[in-house]
């Protein structure tokens, strides 16, 4: 048996990583592969011959596939890569499971992605399917729950909802002077804390594209599906991530786990008690100081947003 939804594979210069997550993807033999990769730094020694081994992984592909490739030829960085990347995946398709080379999903995220894709295909509302869970235990009785948090380490959308990303936020300075963020944020210190990021992201100030994403869906008054266990984990802590440096965080190699039948909710709400609890647990920068804590030459802009692309 093949699966029918294309998967979007985001690689780049870690050939170990990649080849564990490529493993997986080969299991679920996808009729249509489509492989997204940056070019390497210019001033980054090896970096050319770690890409180009990275690439080679994809000639092991050993099963009827479609497989379509995007190179850059320059180091686009993180944001632009991503975004121009996942926007061709959607040009071509309507629908996407997409991986990072350091996400490594459960057998049963595959399964558990498409049957969401099909149910909520026509649902505005739901504008991506998760395959993460941070919190350390079920906020639901059911198979999953409905909330504001866009995790991305193994995720699954439609066209319909990508065709509503801002990479640039266009809109951002004026939605600033309105009262919508509070809305959406538990506290002050959320709203602080979101108001600051999505000035910087904004500005241009932090190369990465998710929380450009999150923002849209937020605008979008955007529902994420959220699995009740954890069915990814980031293998990829560590020196060589871009933002995941340390490997002490507690998102670190969390443990995966396989969906059993699912259980489906009679709507599609937002569980806003499981939002709030996230947010006091996983985003809010105190409980994580420890295991993010900036040496003295770090850069704190750089050291906040580690925090909450570690969260996401």
């Amino acid at each position: 048996m093949t699966l029918p939804t294309p998967i979007l594979f985001c690689i780049f210069n870690r050939p170990a990583l990649t080849r564990q997550v490529f493993e997986t993807i080969r299991h679920q033999r996808p009729q249509t592969l489509l492989v997204v990769q940056d070019g390497p730094r210019a001033d980054r020694k090896g970096e050319a011959d770690r890409v180009a081994e990275t690439r080679r992984i994809l000639e092991e592909v050993d099963w009827d596939c479609d497989v379509r490739t995007n190179f850059a030829n320059e180091n686009l960085g993180c944001k632009q890569r991503m975004a121009s990347g996942i926007s061709w995946g959607f040009d071509q398709f309507e629908r996407l499971i997409i991986l990072e080379d350091d996400c490594l999903p459960s057998e049963s995220f595959f399964g558990f992605s498409e049957s969401l894709l099909n149910r909520f295909d026509e649902n505005e509302r739901v504008m991506m399917i998760s395959g993460d869970n941070f919190l350390p235990k079920s906020h639901s009785p059911h198979s999953y729950y409905f909330s504001k948090w866009t995790h991305i380490w193994g995720w699954a959308s439609w066209r319909r909802a990508w065709r509503k990303f801002d990479l640039e936020m266009s809109d951002w300075p004026d939605v600033r002077e309105s009262a919508w963020l509070e809305s959406l944020c538990c506290d002050e210190a959320e709203l602080e804390h979101w108001n600051s990021i999505f000035d910087q992201q904004h500005a241009g100030l932090i190369d990465t594209w998710d929380y450009s994403w999150m923002y849209n869906c937020w605008r979008h008054n955007g529902l994420t599906v959220l699995p009740h266990r954890n069915l990814v984990t980031n293998i990829g802590f560590g020196d060589s991530a871009t933002h995941t440096l340390d490997v002490a965080s507690p998102l670190a190699n969390m443990p995966r786990r396989e969906m059993g039948r699912l259980l489906h909710p009679a709507q599609a709400i937002r569980n806003v008690d499981a939002d709030a609890y996230s947010w006091s647990q996983v985003f809010k920068p105190r409980p994580m100081l420890e295991a993010f804590r900036p040496s003295k030459t770090a850069n704190w802009r750089n050291w906040w947003h580690r925090i909450r692309r570690a969260a996401s």
